[in-house]
This record gives structure tokens, sequence and C-alpha cells, in this order.
């Protein structure tokens, strides 16, 4: 099985997927504990700011030493320049918000999973004529699963995962669901912390409630 079979695969039994960005090393670490404790063997970081490539290789350095199984990607990739930075630095997979073949070739002659974003159908054909098997939908919340539900036929072939306020609850999950998505992409609603929070324990116990949802209990 070659790497993105086997990410694909990964994706697949585990279909939470954390979308995260946070400028403090030690707290991007700690998000990763509560995630990976939680049953998340999927996790995308995000490219956001000045200190995520240093952020995102401490993460990578934990993951190696501790969570083996863990697949980490990055997020909003929008250059090739971004892309090999990243590449080198161990990224699993690549995600875009946008459709770039020059990402795309880059990330498969590494023998990586590219995930780039869509919002239309005619960017959905590109993405898939460029060798894509698995879309995020983006910005998940402006699309709906009406929407999805509308073009999926047309792309028989293509998996889906939405992405961009995905909300947490039941109603929402089950509606992406029903409408046929492979993943589901969460990022600002996960990680919205009680009040009262002094750890990250409600995080296990969010992703470990959001995971039984999405696999139907």
């Amino acid at each position: 099985m070659n790497a993105i079979t086997n990410t694909l695969e990964i994706i697949g039994k585990y279909p939470v997927i954390p979308v995260y960005y946070h400028e403090d090393k030690d707290t991007c670490i700690n998000v990763l504990k509560a995630s990976y404790a939680g049953g998340i063997r999927v996790f995308e970081f995000t490219n956001r700011g000045e200190y995520a490539p240093e952020n995102f290789k401490a993460m990578l350095e934990y993951r190696n030493a501790h969570f083996p199984d863990l697949k980490l990607g990055i997020g909003t990739i929008k250059t090739v320049a971004q892309a090999d930075q990243y590449i080198s630095i161990g990224a699993d997979f690549i995600v875009s918000p946008i459709v770039k073949e020059d990402i795309a070739k880059l990330a498969f002659s590494n023998g990586l999973l590219w995930v780039p974003g869509c919002m239309t159908p005619t960017e959905i054909n590109f993405a898939e004529e460029l060798g894509a098997s698995l879309v995020k939908l983006f910005p998940g919340d402006t699309l709906g699963p009406g929407f999805l539900k509308a073009i999926k036929p047309l792309f028989p072939g293509l998996k889906f995962m939405p992405t961009g306020g995905v909300d947490v609850n039941k109603e929402n999950i089950d509606s992406w669901l029903n409408a046929g998505v492979t993943a589901l992409g969460f990022g600002s609603k996960l990680f919205q912390a009680p009040q009262d929070a002094t750890d990250f324990n409600w995080l296990t116990e969010r992703c470990v409630a959001l995971l039984k949802l999405v696999n139907k209990g």
C-alpha cells in the first residue's frame, strides 16, 4: 500500500480532522496530545502565522516520539514554495484552500496526499483531472450539505470533506454524513473552550463524542 492510499484509509477510519493553528508551541503540542487522547488519528495544522513552520516541526517531533500512528498534515498551502518547505519538514499530507497544478505535482512526486479546496463543480473537475482523490469543500458552511448532494453524482470517484464552519452538533454532522462526506474538518467550533477550562480534557472529551457521532455510535 502506498502512502497516499494509506493516508486515505486512515482518514476513512478516523474521519474527524481537527484544523488548528496557535502561535504558542506548547499549546500546539498540548492540543495535539488532547486530540490524540480523544481518538484523533489525522490532524491538520494550518500555515497561518509566522510561527507555523517551527511549531509544526515541534509537533512532528512530538508525534514521531509518541504517536507514530497519527497522520499530521499541513493546511493553508497556497504556493509551491510553501508546499516544498513543509514537505521538507515532514508533512504527511498537503491541504490547500485552492486548486493549483504545481502544488499537486509536487505533493504527488513526493508520494503525499494532496487535498485541494474547491467551491464549484469546475474547480472540483479540475482537481480531479490533476489527480485529487479527496476534495475539501471550502467554506463548508457557505456551501452546505445540499451542495454536496447535488454535485456528488457528477463525481462518483471522488471523496469529499467539508471544512470551514462545520458545527459540532449532531444535526449538522448528520446532514453532512447523509450528503455523503468521507470526513469532516473541524476548526474554530471544535476548539471553543468552556469558560471554566483549566486544561484540555474538554477537547479530549469533545473528540471522543465527535468520533462517536461521525462513526454512528
